[in-house]
C-alpha cells in the first residue's frame, strides 16, 4: 500500500453499518403488497427500472427509494392502489429510517487503531439528513475530522473532495463495498482502495465482467484485515 497516504475515507453504508439488507427486506414488503397484480419478479424489475429513472431527480435513499415504490406501485396497479396500500409503502420508509445501527463487525477496532495516525473521513452517498442521523445513532463521529455526503461517487467527485481536503490523489485511501463506486473511480485518478464486499450489493452497484482487475486495488474479506496493509 501507498506509503504517503494522509486521509483514509471510509464509505458507510454496508462499511460501517448494514443497510442494503434492509432494502432487499423492504423490497419483499413491496411486492408482498403488490402481489394482487404482478408477480414478485416483475415488481422487482419495475422497482428497480423506477428507482434508476429517478436517481437524477432523488438521488440515493430512503426517501427517493420510497417515492419510486410509490411512483411504481401506482403505475403497476393502473392506478387503482387502495389507500391502505399507499399507507403501507409509506410505512415500510418509515420503519427502514428508524432501524437501529448495526455497526460491522471489526469496525470500531479499525478506526480506533488507524485514529491519529491518518486524517479519518467518511466518503458516502445518499440522503443528508438520513446520513447524519446515521452516523449520530452510531456513535463513530468522534473518529472522523470529516463527513461528506456526496451526490454521487464518480471520478470528478472525489477529484472535488481531494481539492477539498488540500491533498494529492496518491495520499487518499479510500475504503468501502462497492467496486463501482468506492474502488474504481479512485484508480482511475490515481488513490488507493481497500474493496471490502459485502454480502448483498443492489444491482446498480454491480460492475460488468472485465471491469474488476484487481491488479490496482486491494481486496479483503473483513474490514480489521485492512490494518494489514497500513
Amino acid at each position: 500500500m501507498n506509503s504517503k497516504i494522509k486521509v483514509i475515507a471510509f464509505d458507510a453504508d454496508d462499511t460501517l453499518w448494514v443497510n442494503e439488507t434492509y432494502f432487499r427486506e423492504a423490497e419483499k414488503e413491496f411486492a408482498q403488497i403488490l402481489s394482487g397484480y404482478e408477480t414478485q419478479n416483475k415488481i422487482d424489475q419495475e422497482l428497480f427500472k423506477t428507482e434508476i429513472k429517478n436517481l437524477a431527480i432523488y438521488g440515493y435513499g430512503i426517501k427517493g427509494f420510497v417515492l419510486s415504490m410509490v411512483e411504481c406501485a401506482l403505475e403497476l396497479s393502473n392506478y387503482q392502489l387502495a389507500q391502505k396500500s399507499l399507507e403501507k409503502i409509506l410505512n415500510i420508509g418509515k420503519e427502514m429510517l428508524e432501524k437501529p445501527i448495526e455497526l460491522l463487525d471489526g469496525i470500531e477496532e479499525v478506526l480506533q487503531s488507524l485514529q491519529g495516525k491518518y486524517k479519518l473521513v467518511v466518503a458516502t452517498k445518499g440522503d443528508l439528513l438520513d446520513q447524519e442521523r446515521k452516523l449520530e445513532k452510531s456513535n463513530l463521529l468522534k473518529y472522523f475530522h470529516h463527513i461528506e455526503v456526496m451526490s454521487d461517487k464518480k471520478e470528478k467527485d472525489y477529484q472535488k473532495l481531494i481539492r477539498h481536503l488540500d491533498i494529492h490523489p496518491s495520499e487518499f485511501l479510500m475504503i468501502g463495498n462497492s467496486l463501482k463506486s468506492d474502488v474504481l473511480p479512485l484508480v482511475v485518478i490515481g488513490s488507493s482502495a481497500i474493496h471490502v464486499p459485502f454480502h448483498t450489493t443492489w444491482a446498480h452497484e454491480n460492475v460488468p465482467k472485465g471491469r474488476e482487475s484487481k491488479t490496482s486495488y486491494v481486496t479483503v474479506l473483513n474490514i480489521k484485515q485492512v490494518l494489514a496493509y497500513l
